[in-house]
């Protein structure tokens, strides 16, 4: 038995694109389900990008309202598979950013929900933030960017029909 057959005799190679497309699928889901979140509210997506307290409130208000059209934008492109290494790139981006400002918020003391997918902003007397779970979970979808960087070919995609090779 190669090295690339797993016990069941599925080769890696074989089931890379399937494990790829949910991959892809899944980080998708996410940026879909942050970016509607956002969308209806964009000044309290602002207050959330301000409440980081790392930007003047003007900048925030730009970027906050800017990133639910980014975020719905990646998931339209992974969920069709179109440009795949790029939207996975971005998402890496994104969430780099994502867990400093979180990591940034902690270690300054900030009080704030990350507003990832929706509200945001300061947290009221007594509740307290939540960052460790937030940080970890940003990591997961990042092993997902990851993996769609490395290997960015799926099924079901429209990057793979345009190579000719959507079998």
């Amino acid at each position: 038995m190669s090295v690339t057959t797993l016990t069941s005799g599925v080769s890696w190679p074989g089931i890379r694109p399937w494990l790829g497309t949910l991959v892809r699928l899944g980080l998708a889901a996410v940026w879909l389900f942050a970016g509607a979140a956002k969308v209806g509210d964009l000044a309290g997506s602002g207050r959330a990008v301000n409440a980081y307290q790392v930007m003047p409130f003007e900048v925030a208000k730009v970027i906050g309202a800017a990133l639910p059209f980014v975020e719905i934008a990646l998931g339209v492109l992974l969920v069709v598979g179109l440009a795949t290494r790029a939207a996975a790139a971005i998402s890496a981006a994104l969430l780099l950013v994502f867990i400093a400002g979180i990591s940034s918020a902690w270690a300054r003391g900030l009080s704030i929900d990350c507003g990832c997918f929706g509200s945001g902003g300061q947290l009221a007397a007594g509740q307290s933030p939540s960052y460790a779970p937030e940080i970890a979970r940003d990591i997961g979808f990042l092993v997902l960017a990851a993996f769609l960087l490395v290997w960015p070919r799926t099924r079901l995609s429209i990057d793979r029909w345009l190579e000719g090779t959507n079998e």
